[in-house]
């Protein structure tokens, strides 16, 4: 069993992201819906379902909290494993597209021939790759990538006077 469960907070959204979700995914599938009455959000429901044959869980809880890119899924489409990765990485980049805001363009950069960072329409963040090249690694590239792609166009640094960091972004 599975010993951590991801647990996706939607507004009103929760079933109809699943649904969506498993739409693009292979080996996945909803697997229980119910409905949590009179908790502190009203009645809240909880979906159970499968993604890529790992566990996950949403509640519809209202708008208290939404999600940001910071936390995403990352998927990695190995060709070694199936030739067919490159069709499907396209494919599923195209289904997370619709209404969604690209972070990162599905691309060839230094760590992959194929990547892209996308948050779809529900607020989920998704990393999609093809396996990594074996010259460099992939969470140094990727984050350099990252942070460049996140980089404000404007730095407002306020230090505390008596702080002892100075100077450090």
């Amino acid at each position: 069993m599975q010993k951590i469960i991801p647990h996706l907070w939607f507004d009103k959204e929760a079933k109809e992201a699943a649904e969506f979700y498993t739409e693009i995914f292979e080996d996945s599938e909803v697997t229980d819906v119910t409905t949590l009455h009179d908790t502190p959000s009203g009645d809240c429901e909880v979906v159970s379902f499968n993604l890529l044959g790992c566990p996950f869980m949403a509640i519809s809880a209202g708008p208290l909290f939404t999600p940001n890119p910071s936390i995403s899924f990352f998927i990695n489409f190995d060709p070694s494993r199936d030739p067919d990765a490159a069709k499907k990485i396209d494919k599923v980049w195209e289904k997370l597209a619709i209404y969604g805001t690209t972070l990162m363009p599905l691309d060839q950069y230094p760590f992959s021939q194929r990547y892209g960072w996308i948050q779809d329409r529900y607020g989920i963040s998704w990393q999609l790759t093809l396996t990594a090249t074996p010259d460099r690694p992939l969470c140094r590239a990727l984050c350099s990538s990252a942070r460049t792609a996140a980089r404000p166009r404007t730095l407002l640094r306020i230090t505390h006077p008596s702080s002892k960091i100075r100077n450090r972004v």
